[in-house]
């Protein structure tokens, strides 16, 4: 993100790698601290809020939908996601009340708990705003992933070699009579 893109080369990836990892630790511990006397049970719903809110829109829409593209697929997941994060932050479940992660403070603007009921359809009307104002439309697309899907047209098969024996259990250094076996469902039978 702060390179566009670009990397000059191993070193430099691991670097950001390990910078990203440290980052995103010290928010989950942060966050742990903050959460450390709240019900497990309630977090967890709102981990299922944050996670339906950001993924489930996508998934039926692209199983279901044949407009649904690319830019319905951005505006779903980030709208959601970000949608949900701000009405926990602004939930009783932060502030606003005895039992919040910051019980001092209340800046409490949004009445629920979980924001689930309503940052769910949002990212639902999300995902077909940013379908419908697109330019790029899909449908052929669809068609010929859903024949893929439900008959395997167009798979490819990989090629036979030690790496894939290995894969599948069989030792390269195993006798030839092992390694050459029957194929079934992609896996190496010995006979």
């Amino acid at each position: 993100m702060i390179k566009r893109g670009k990397v000059d080369g191993k070193n430099a990836e691991v670097k950001v790698a390990r910078i990203t990892a440290c980052v995103i630790g010290a928010v989950a511990i942060v966050g742990g601290i903050l959460a450390k006397d709240q019900n497990v049970a309630f977090l967890v719903a709102l981990a299922f809020a944050v996670a339906a809110s950001a993924n489930l829109p996508t998934i039926l829409y692209s199983l279901f939908w044949k407009r649904f593209n690319t830019r319905g697929a951005l505006w779903s997941i980030y709208g959601g996601l970000s949608a949900t994060v701000i009405l926990i932050i602004f939930s009783p479940a932060v502030s606003g009340s005895e039992d919040a992660m910051i019980p001092g403070a209340d800046f409490a603007l949004f009445p629920l708990s979980n924001p689930g009921i309503v940052s769910i359809p949002l990212s639902f009307l999300l995902g077909i705003i940013g379908s419908l104002t697109s330019k790029e439309h899909l449908e052929d697309k669809h068609k010929e992933m859903e024949v893929r899907a439900l008959t395997g047209a167009g798979a490819r098969r990989r090629p036979r070699t030690d790496e894939n024996e290995a894969l599948v259990g069989i030792s390269p250094a195993a006798p030839a009579r092992l390694r050459k076996g029957r194929r079934g469902g992609g896996l190496v039978f010995a006979v």
